[in-house]
């Protein structure tokens, strides 16, 4: 006989607060850990494949670690340096663009912005702050983001991590299958096989999503001659695992840059906007439909409020595991609906009769 209800809850929700409490606590300790099983989960699929293919799952591990070894040292040799440099000429450069900016308004605005008007008064100080304050930001954000992970342990932790889940991916989850209660293992594959559609749709799918668009929008960029392309196509594939967000802020980055630098070129400009809207229809119609589909179950608004909340109440390894959480949470729900939708609270006794000892049974008609 299984246990009550009331005690599964109660069991599952103290399963929820210990995970939650250890997430608070341990953050910066699991990151390189949550980053590892990341790696390894995006990457099973290619070991699974080349399993198929005959290799063994040690041979694939090499394989894959070995291309991912190669990569690595081309991005550092190749990418990385020019990335930092640009990012780098972009801090020294704001104040020059914000000084332009108001030059641009003086002359084509001279009513609003005459010497003691409240808008020049406070373009002059933003400017005034970000060349005062700029290197500042730069090397306080710097220090920081190595006080909470210490770069050093992550590139040595998360590769060998990220193998060694690699390596035992399927004997985890053929663990993880043997531990389930045995009562309630049926629907808890079937829930986890959902979350691991929606989550391989999205992470797997929008992740190759995000990495052709971000070349695509930096190579694109660099080729018209914007000086901050790299930065500006990085920016933009980064965020573009929110639909129309990367797009958004990274051709109005982009334009706003161009408007200096090509300013009276309008083949130029018209070529920098070209290059987002081309870059939204191939999203549109052929990238994500073919590598994410048309249904991942996880809503913009929704996927950003657990980015939020997760961030906010657990920094950054908050935001690591949201996606996962959200996930899992909308999977939930859509059980916990569909269940609902099925009780005698959501149907009512319209297609129920009471028997003589007083239980509620469906009408026959319904029953056949």
């Amino acid at each position: 006989m299984g246990l009550p209800v009331r005690d599964q809850m109660r069991y599952w929700g103290v399963a929820a607060v210990i995970f939650f409490v250890l997430l608070w606590a341990l953050g910066n300790v699991l990151v390189p850990f949550l980053l590892g099983g990341a790696i390894a989960y995006f990457l099973d699929p290619v070991a699974d494949k080349l399993e198929r293919l005959g290799a063994s799952r040690v041979l694939a591990t090499a394989i894959i670690t070995l291309v991912a070894l190669l990569l690595f040292v081309l991005m550092a040799l190749l990418v990385v340096p020019t990335l930092i440099n640009q990012s780098v000429q972009l801090f020294n450069t704001a104040p020059d663009l914000a000084k332009n900016f108001g030059t641009f308004l003086t002359e084509r605005f001279p009513s609003l912005l005459d010497a003691n008007s409240t808008l020049r008064q406070s373009l002059d100080s933003l400017a005034a702050t970000v060349q005062e304050r700029g290197g500042e930001l730069v090397t306080t954000a710097l220090s920081s983001a190595a006080s909470l992970i210490n770069i050093a342990v992550l590139f040595v932790i998360v590769p060998v991590v990220s193998v060694y889940l690699l390596l035992d991916w399927d004997n985890m989850v053929a663990r993880i299958d043997e531990l389930l209660p045995r009562d309630h293992a049926p629907t808890i594959r079937k829930l986890a096989g959902q979350i691991d559609k929606t989550l391989a749709s999205f992470i797997r799918g929008m992740g190759t999503v995000c990495l052709i668009l971000g070349a695509y929008y930096a190579i694109a960029l660099m080729l018209v001659g914007l000086q901050f392309g790299l930065v500006v196509g990085f920016v933009a594939g980064l965020i573009t695992f929110i639909p129309y967000l990367g797009a958004l802020i990274g051709g109005a980055l982009a334009i706003g840059l161009g408007l200096f630098q090509f300013w009276g070129d309008w083949v130029s400009l018209g070529l920098v906007a070209g290059i987002f809207i081309v870059g939204q229809v191939i999203e549109g119609n052929f990238l994500t439909p073919k590598l994410v589909g048309n249904s991942v179950g996880l809503h913009p608004v929704w996927l950003i409020l657990a980015l939020s909340v997760f961030g906010t109440l657990f920094g950054f390894v908050g935001m690591l595991v949201a996606v996962p959480v959200a996930a899992a949470l909308g999977v939930v729900t859509r059980f916990a609906v569909q269940q609902y939708q099925q009780s005698l609270l959501y149907r009512g006794l319209s297609d129920h009769h009471l028997t003589d000892e007083g239980h509620v049974v469906p009408d026959r008609t319904d029953a056949d």
